[in-house]
């Protein structure tokens, strides 16, 4: 079929008419289906439940510093944990604190210390007239909502197929001393799947900011999480790049193990130079007296070092993939040639983006809705909600079955054909 926008008006409404007896179709079906967050599946968290017999009350419950892990201790982690986590996030040892359970705390706990006590030093941000955060767009919303909670001012940087527009973020950063920090997501960026290119990390080493306490919020969620053997991104390491830079103290980076095993029961970690950890133990001293060790210990047992993550993980792969790709086939069968949307194919992570046309999505995600798919809503990728074209939507392939996600991707291109016959005929008048 030719595009859309080629047809005129006696066309559209004919294929209006044609569209929304198929749409009625998919309503009459009582459909229940939620595309609306990247949970893993009831399969993907079997693959973890061996976790649960590691250990039991006869196992000997000390780590390898012979801390009785059942007790207080360690308030950085023991040391295997910092071990396997400094393996997955590719930094030294010495430079990672193991947390509790959430990436997302720690991030929110590192906002919240900066806004108190200051940065190493500096006016605490709650003291200052304004504070701003860069926010590479389309993004993570969670990150934004925690900005947004602490009145933090978030400016939107465009996303390119490299990374964050480095020239916009380069000139911002080193001219208002307001703008105290950027949200990343650097390994397939949640929701496109765009990995930052090497020279889009080494700008972003060599940043002069305006701001002392600038920081860099490198949220490495995606790490290991690849849907190919052989097509897999590669992310150069940030930490390593800015001590080569000059600015060593100027990254947080984070990472977790939620959607490696269990969400809400993983280990997250910090990773940052030594000035910067000083900072956080001495916060963490009074936050608490250590974290669960135990489920460190468990982590570490279950998976012994990077060899058993990275096998685990290609388990992973093998449920996701049939769903990404079964998704991706059905936007290129029905949409292709149509100019009516675009998606990224990504490699790895947890999401496909897809973009409508301009002030189409959210009746899109509303018609998917009304038929039974429930997506996350139109405008959470951007800054305080507000997609300045309505038009990107985020597609969550993980959780339903890989017969639901059929179901779902088709009545999704169903509602993105209608919404774009109705923009066309309503831009007519």
């Amino acid at each position: 079929m030719k595009p859309y926008k080629e047809l005129d008006k006696e066309e559209l409404l004919a294929l209006k008419a044609e569209l929304d007896r198929k749409y009625k179709e998919y309503q009459d079906m009582g459909l229940k289906l939620d595309m609306s967050r990247g949970k893993p599946s009831a399969e993907q968290l079997d693959l973890s439940m061996g976790m649960m017999d590691v250990l039991n009350s006869s196992t000997d419950l000390k780590c390898e510093e012979g801390i009785d892990c059942r007790n207080y201790g360690c308030l950085d982690g023991i040391q295997e944990a910092k071990e396997l986590l400094a393996a997955i996030m590719e930094v030294p040892t010495e430079n990672i604190i193991i947390y509790g359970n959430s990436s997302l705390n720690v991030m929110f706990d590192t906002v919240s210390r900066s806004m108190t006590h200051g940065v190493m030093g500096h006016t605490p941000w709650c003291k200052l007239d304004r504070v701003k955060f860069l926010c590479p767009s389309p993004g993570y919303d969670r990150h934004f909502t925690i900005t947004e909670y602490f009145g933090i001012e978030m400016i939107a940087v465009p996303m390119t197929p490299e990374g964050p527009d480095m020239d916009m973020v380069e000139k911002l950063v080193s001219e208002d001393d307001a703008i105290k920090g950027i949200w990343c997501v650097p390994k397939y960026s949640n929701p496109q799947g765009i990995t930052y290119s090497d020279e889009t990390v080494r700008r972003f080493a060599r940043l002069k900011p305006a701001a002392e306490d600038f920081r860099i919020y490198w949220d490495n969620a995606y790490t290991v999480h690849h849907l190919y053997d052989d097509k897999q991104d590669h992310l150069i390491e940030i930490l390593e790049e800015c001590e080569k830079a000059g600015n060593p103290d100027m990254v947080y980076k984070f990472s977790s193990t939620s959607k490696i095993t269990f969400p809400g029961s993983g280990v997250a970690a910090i990773a940052a130079s030594k000035n910067n950890l000083v900072e956080i133990r001495k916060a963490l001293t009074v936050q608490t007296i250590g974290h669960d060790k135990l489920n460190q210990l468990r982590h570490v047992r279950f998976f012994k070092n990077l060899d058993g993550i990275t096998a685990h993980m290609k388990k992973h792969a093998d449920i996701m993939r049939p769903k990404f790709e079964a998704v991706l086939d059905i936007l290129d069968r029905e949409l292709s040639g149509l100019e009516i949307g675009s998606w990224i194919k990504p490699r790895g992570g947890y999401f496909i983006s897809f973009d409508s046309m301009d002030g189409c999505a959210k009746d899109i995600v509303k018609k998917a809705k009304e038929a039974g798919v429930v997506m996350t809503g139109a405008g959470a990728t951007y800054p305080y909600g507000k997609d300045p074209h309505d038009s990107n939507i985020r597609i969550a392939p993980s959780y339903p079955t890989l017969e639901e996600i059929v179901t779902a991707a088709e009545l999704f291109t169903l509602c993105v054909k209608l919404s774009s016959v109705e923009k066309l005929l309503a831009d007519m008048k």
